[in-house]
């Protein structure tokens, strides 16, 4: 919903790690290169310059991804999956590191666009950000009231976050926990009451969460405890319900909360 602070977050993460931060207001009328960048023509020495668009920055904040339509929706698509974009035939490699994050409201749909399946498989997790409690809501009013700054000390830079991520591919996953992996994806697509079920991006998403997962535990190797936490995260923006299953009753979590049961989880050995 709107007013819950999800802007306020994304702004917040960027600082606490130490990365530049930008914000795109998705509108209607915006344009590719609103986002990507274009060149401009410079009457001074009769040449062409290129200004680039809000997407070279470490962190992109897509607010309100829904209201632009695809062909806007879609310029993100090589920065999500390459790193990089391509402007009047020159691609340009994006800082790193590079993340972009997204909202959606699920109020005011009439003039909105839904996105695309290929860019909705390209973002990590969908997370559902729900009122606060009450007491949470009396502590937002005290920060307020007393003044509490905004601003967050950062803990770590982009050079340490790209040194985390080099730690990440060191982390051990057995062979058990890759078929345990598989067996969650491939049960998606044969599921009776899912249309379209995870790809096997699905199941690298979650091999690479569950391993940063675990170094987050401060451990080296992965256990099907992390592959399980992750499960709803990474999944739940990827499946697609059959109709009579939503008639039923059926959601999305609860789908996977059921595969997740009939799934064999291995042993450690």
């Amino acid at each position: 919903m709107p007013g819950i602070a999800k802007t306020y977050a994304a702004n917040t993460f960027a600082q606490a790690v130490g990365c530049e931060f930008r914000r795109v207001q998705f509108t209607p009328d915006l344009l590719p290169v609103d986002i990507t960048g274009h060149s401009i023509f410079n009457p001074s020495n009769g040449e062409f310059s290129l200004r680039k668009g809000p997407v070279f920055t470490n962190i992109l904040l897509a607010d309100e991804i829904n209201r632009s339509p695809p062909k806007t929706q879609s310029s993100l698509l090589e920065a999500m999956q390459e790193k990089q974009v391509t402007i009047e035939g020159t691609t340009l490699p994006l800082p790193t590191p590079f993340m972009v994050l997204a909202t959606q409201n699920p109020i005011e749909l009439e003039g909105t666009y839904p996105l695309p399946e290929a860019q909705v498989d390209r973002f990590l997790f969908k997370l559902h950000v729900d009122y606060p409690s009450e007491a949470e809501e009396v502590e937002i009013l005290r920060r307020r009231h007393s003044g509490i700054g905004s601003r967050v000390a950062s803990v770590v830079n982009p050079d340490i976050i790209l040194q985390m991520q080099s730690t990440i591919r060191e982390v051990f996953v057995e062979p058990q926990i890759m078929n345990f992996i598989k067996d969650i994806v491939v049960r998606t697509r044969n599921d009776p009451q899912i249309l379209i079920g995870g790809s096997p991006r699905a199941s690298l998403v979650l091999l690479e969460t569950s391993k940063a997962h675990a170094a987050l535990q401060g451990r080296t190797f992965v256990t099907p405890d992390d592959v399980k936490m992750l499960v709803r995260h990474t999944l739940n923006h990827r499946i697609i319900l059959k109709p009579e299953a939503e008639l039923e009753g059926a959601t999305v979590h609860s789908v996977i909360d059921r595969i997740l049961r009939q799934v064999s989880v291995p042993s450690p050995e």
